[in-house]
């Protein structure tokens, strides 16, 4: 009974690396390893959306969402007249200061008339065209940046990078002069051409 069983082993064995060997297997075993690597990370996936999901139900996060078809307030200077009023619900005194409004203005006085247009208006012009202090702010980061980004470079030239080479000496750069116009290097346009060898000057 063994030996019918090790036989049989055998005879698979052989069979399937036969079959393994031939490209039309290979092609199906790396087409099931995609489909798994596939699989995996759709499972994964589901897995860190739900958990998101179940995260934002712990901490019962609500988010207000926005209906863009009505119309919506806004303050600006190119668009004088909103699409809708600032303050949508009167209480009872806007209600009475509303009805008020229907008869003649000269009975208003001038808080009434502030009033009445803070109902419909949120800012007035002057206090649109104030100009605000952000740019102090803009400026302080920009310094902020500036000086830290100057230490990063200070601390990295003493610390972090290499001594010059000596070719950036002066000396070493007019001695490298004086050999390349000893050398004639360019006579007719270049280097040269500008030397005066009787004078010893430039032209």
């Amino acid at each position: 009974m063994f030996q019918i069983g090790r036989c049989i082993h055998i005879l698979l064995r052989d069979n399937y690396c036969s079959v393994s060997s031939s490209p039309v297997f290979q092609m199906l075993h790396l087409t099931k390893g995609c489909v798994g690597c596939l699989l995996f990370r759709r499972a994964v996936l589901a897995l860190t959306n739900s958990g998101a999901r179940m995260s934002s139900h712990d901490h019962h996060e609500v988010s207000n969402n926005l209906d863009m078809s009505q119309p919506m307030y806004s303050d600006r200077l190119d668009i004088p007249l909103p699409d809708r009023p600032w303050k949508d619900v009167l209480d009872s005194t806007d209600k009475n200061l509303k009805q008020k409004e229907k008869g003649p203005w000269t009975a208003l006085s001038k808080e009434e008339k502030i009033a009445l247009y803070r109902l419909k208006f949120n800012l007035t012009y002057p206090e649109m065209k104030r100009p605000s202090h952000e740019w102090k702010t803009v400026i302080g980061g920009m310094f902020i940046v500036f000086g830290i980004t100057g230490l990063v470079v200070f601390w990295q030239c003493h610390y972090v990078y290499p001594p010059q080479p000596p070719t950036f000496d002066e000396e070493w750069q007019a001695k490298q002069l004086q050999r390349m116009l000893d050398m004639r290097t360019n006579p007719i346009e270049g280097l040269s051409s500008q030397w005066d060898y009787k004078n010893k000057q430039w032209k």
